[in-house]
């Protein structure tokens, strides 16, 4: 991993940690979040493919289904269909594994007024990316390439950085295209999905960035260093952005690293297991067992025990 990439991944590790201090937020407070977060990724998603909306007309659209005089019906379609493929995305977030029918249903939400028959269907005919040099996946190899992804996913969701999972599920996606239209808000959902099974805070890639977004999209077929810098430049100033909210509206809460957190449970409940720790501190079940691997990594925690039986205890100095 580039020296460059591994800084930007712990200072998104580094924001997180001080995101996560103020949990547990209140029900109003979560809710609120969550609507900033649907009006801002709908806008800046579709923006990005061309959409003519305003953030303030998005925001009427999809929180008051009221129509805006003069905006093409599409773009209205485009806006609603997003926000409903954004509250499906959240229900994913706590599910077990990703399915390939998730994805199939993710497209559906987002194009069915759009396009009915091609809503939630791989497409059956060839297609072309204007700009790029490079080709998709031809027709007869989309649901096998779509079904390798799946497991590639769940095969890797607690082994990478959630950071670089997002990026790479982003770009393998995208680099598939399996449907006719939708294919780069799809991308963008499912890059958001992964950061949220990991405790992650959403990322928004704003429409002015949309030339630097496609250049280092296209030349990450090649080299996909620039790409998952750029990913983790969006997280991090989205972190920063909500981080910023935060402190104006909330006071400061006392930042425990979670590391710590985990240790000082282990050392007052010793054998605990990864559920247990995760339901005790509020943390997603994968976001816990990734720190526990770093602590046993690291010489400081160990599990004794059999699987699903034994648990963590600290190591002796």
């Amino acid at each position: 991993m580039e020296k460059s990439l591994q800084k930007k991944l712990e200072e998104c590790d580094k924001l997180q940690q001080s995101l996560w201090s103020y949990r547990p937020l209140k029900e109003e407070t979560l809710k609120s979040l969550k609507e900033y977060y649907r009006v801002g990724l709908t806008f800046t998603s579709n923006a990005i493919e061309g959409n003519s909306l305003t953030e303030s007309e998005t925001k009427v659209v999809i929180e008051d289904g009221l129509t805006v005089e003069g905006r093409p019906l599409k773009d209205l379609y485009e806006a609603a269909g997003h926000a409903a493929a954004f509250d499906f995305v959240y229900t994913l977030a706590k599910s077990k594994s990703l399915e390939d029918a998730d994805i199939l249903n993710i497209h559906r939400l987002f194009y069915e007024k759009i396009d009915p028959s091609s809503a939630g269907c791989f497409r059956k005919v060839p297609v072309f990316i204007s700009g790029s040099k490079y080709a998709v996946s031809p027709v007869d190899k989309i649901k096998s390439r779509m079904e390798k992804l799946v497991d590639w996913y769940n095969n890797n969701e607690n082994k990478l950085h959630p950071v670089v999972l997002a990026a790479q599920l982003h770009k393998k996606f995208v680099f598939i295209h399996p449907f006719v239209d939708g294919n780069g808000r799809l991308a963008r959902l499912l890059m958001n999905l992964a950061l949220l099974r990991n405790d992650y805070n959403i990322a928004i890639i704003p429409q002015i960035m949309r030339s630097e977004y496609i250049s280092v999209l296209e030349l990450a077929h090649t080299d996909d260093a620039p790409f998952m810098e750029f990913i983790a430049d969006r997280v991090i100033a989205t972190q920063s952005d909500i981080l910023r909210l935060f402190r104006e509206t909330m006071p400061e809460p006392e930042a425990i690293p979670f590391e710590e957190q985990l240790k000082s449970e282990i050392s007052n409940n010793p054998g605990m297991n990864a559920p247990a720790l995760a339901l005790k501190l509020a943390r997603s079940l994968r976001t816990t067992q990734r720190y526990l691997r770093l602590l046993t990594q690291k010489g400081l925690i160990e599990f004794r025990g059999v699987a699903k039986k034994g648990g963590y205890f600290l190591v002796s100095s």
